[in-house]
C-alpha cells in the first residue's frame, strides 16, 4: 500500500538547488501567485518585445532561468547532466511558437529531427517532443479537422505538413527514441488525431515509438481512447498514450460560449479529475496494449498511478510507465520518484530569449489558473529554506559543542 507521503521531501526535490537558487525560485513562485501581477508583467514584456527595448536580460533572469534550460541544447547539457546524477531524465523541447511560414516550418522539422539525434547519443534523453502547429499553420490544421474541401494549394500544403511528421516519427524509429506529438485546441485536434494515429501504426508494431497527447479536460477523451484501443488490437499496433489535463480551457470555453456549442471541456476541475484518473487507470490496466507517459503536477493522480504498478504488481521501472513535470516546476514530485526507482523526466523548454517568451509566459498563466498549484510550490520551497537553517543552526551548535569538548592543552 502505497502510504508514505514521498512528494513531502524537499530535501531531495531540491538537492541540486543553491541557497541563491532557491531564493531565486521563490521570488518567481511569490510573483507568479499574484495574477495581476502575472497579467501586468505580461502585457509590459509583449510590449518591450515588440518595440525591440533591451528586456532580456532581465527576462533571462528571472522566469527563463526558472522554466527553461538554455538557448541552445548544448546549453541544456550541464543542468541534463546534473539532473541524471539523481536519476532524473530530460526530455529537449525546442519551444519556439507561432510561425508561419513554409521555411520557418521545415527548419523547426530539422531541429526536431536534429534532437532525436542528439538524443540518441544520449542515457539521459529517453524522448524528443513536437508541436503539430509548429510545423505546419494552425489554420490548415484547423481545415483539414472541419473536413472543409482544401484548395489545389492548400493540398499541396497538407501533403507537406504531414511530410514532416512522418519524417519526424521516422527519425524516431531510426534512432529508437520515442516521440510525443502535442495535444492543442480541439478544432485542430482531429486531424492531429488521425494522422498520430497513423504514424502509430506504422511505427509501433514492436514497440511504442509514437505517443499522441491526450488532454483529460476534455470529457470525451476516455470514449475517444477506449475506440483506439479496440483499433489498435484489431490491427497489432501499441498505443503510446501522453496523458494531461490541459492547458487551453479558457480559450476553449469562450470559443464555445461564442459560437454557441457545447464546450468541449468537462464542466469542473473535479470532472477533469475523474477524467485523468480514469483515463491514467485504464491505460495501466491494459498496460501490455498501452504505453503510457503521465503528464501532471498533480500528486494525487501520481499517487494514483503508483498504487495501481503496486496492486498490479508491475516493477517501478517497468519501460511503458513514464511520469513527466515542466523544468522548474514540482521538482517534489520529479525527483522523489527518480529516487525510488521510477521512470521520471523533466521536460526542458529552450531555444532564444526572445523566441521562446510566448511559451513561457503561457506557463507562468496556467500556473496562476491551477488552484493551488503556485501555493503549493511556495509552501515547498519555504519548507525547506527553513530545514536549512534549522540545519545550518543545527550544525553550528555542534560545531560549538564540539570545540567546549576539547581537552586544553597547557604550555609546562
Amino acid at each position: 500500500m502505497i502510504t508514505q507521503k514521498i512528494f513531502n521531501d524537499t530535501e531531495t526535490a531540491f538537492k541540486l538547488k543553491s541557497d541563491d537558487e532557491l531564493n531565486r525560485a521563490l521570488l518567481m513562485f511569490g510573483m507568479i501567485n499574484r495574477p495581476s501581477l502575472v497579467k501586468i508583467g505580461t502585457y509590459l514584456t509583449k510590449i518591450s518585445l515588440k518595440l525591440h527595448l533591451p528586456v532580456e536580460g532581465l527576462i533571462k533572469a528571472t522566469i527563463f532561468n526558472q522554466f527553461s534550460g538554455g538557448e541552445s541544447m548544448e546549453d541544456c547539457l550541464p543542468n541534463i547532466e546534473k539532473m541524471y546524477t539523481k536519476k532524473l531524465h530530460s526530455i529537449l523541447d525546442y519551444s519556439v511558437e507561432g510561425k508561419e511560414e513554409e521555411e520557418q516550418f521545415d527548419a523547426a522539422m530539422k531541429k526536431k529531427i536534429s534532437i532525436i539525434e542528439f538524443a540518441a547519443n544520449r542515457k539521459e534523453l529517453p524522448f524528443a517532443v513536437f508541436k503539430p502547429t509548429g510545423i505546419g499553420r494552425f489554420a490548415i490544421w484547423e481545415k483539414v479537422s472541419s473536413k472543409l474541401t482544401l484548395t489545389a494549394a492548400e493540398e499541396e500544403e497538407w501533403k507537406r505538413v504531414q511530410s514532416r511528421v512522418e519524417q519526424i516519427c521516422e527519425a524516431a524509429y531510426q534512432n529508437d527514441i520515442s516521440v510525443l506529438a502535442d495535444g492543442e485546441e480541439t478544432w485542430m485536434q482531429d486531424a492531429s488525431d488521425e494522422l498520430m494515429v497513423r504514424m502509430m501504426q506504422k511505427y509501433n508494431q514492436e514497440k511504442t515509438i509514437v505517443f499522441n497527447t491526450l488532454q483529460c479536460y476534455r470529457w470525451d477523451r476516455m470514449e475517444y481512447l477506449q475506440k483506439l484501443h479496440e483499433k489498435a488490437k484489431k490491427e497489432g499496433f501499441k498505443v503510446g498514450a501522453k496523458i494531461v489535463r490541459g492547458a487551453y480551457m479558457e480559450k476553449e470555453n469562450e470559443r464555445a460560449k461564442k459560437m454557441g456549442y457545447p464546450s468541449p471541456i468537462c464542466e469542473s476541475k473535479e470532472a477533469t479529475d475523474v477524467s485523468f484518473n480514469g483515463v491514467l487507470s485504464y491505460c495501466l490496466s491494459n498496460i501490455d496494449d498501452i504505453s503510457l507517459f503521465v503528464g501532471t503536477h498533480n500528486e494525487v493522480s501520481n499517487y494514483l498511478a503508483l498504487q495501481i504498478l503496486e496492486d498490479k504488481g508491475l516493477a517501478i521501472d517497468d519501460s511503458r510507465v513514464w511520469f513527466s513535470q515542466l523544468y522548474g516546476m514540482s521538482d517534489n514530485i520529479s525527483y522523489n520518484l527518480a529516487r525510488k526507482g521510477y521512470n521520471a523526466a523533466k521536460l526542458v523548454p529552450f531555444g532564444p530569449v526572445r523566441d521562446v517568451v510566448p511559451y513561457l509566459i503561457r506557463r507562468a498563466q496556467e500556473n496562476t489558473s491551477v488552484k493551488g498549484q503556485t501555493g503549493r510550490e511556495l509552501s515547498l520551497l519555504m519548507e525547506e529554506r527553513k530545514r536549512r537553517k534549522g540545519e545550518d543552526t543545527s550544525k553550528r551548535s555542534n560545531e560549538s559543542s564540539s570545540q567546549k569538548d576539547q581537552p586544553k592543552h597547557h604550555a609546562e
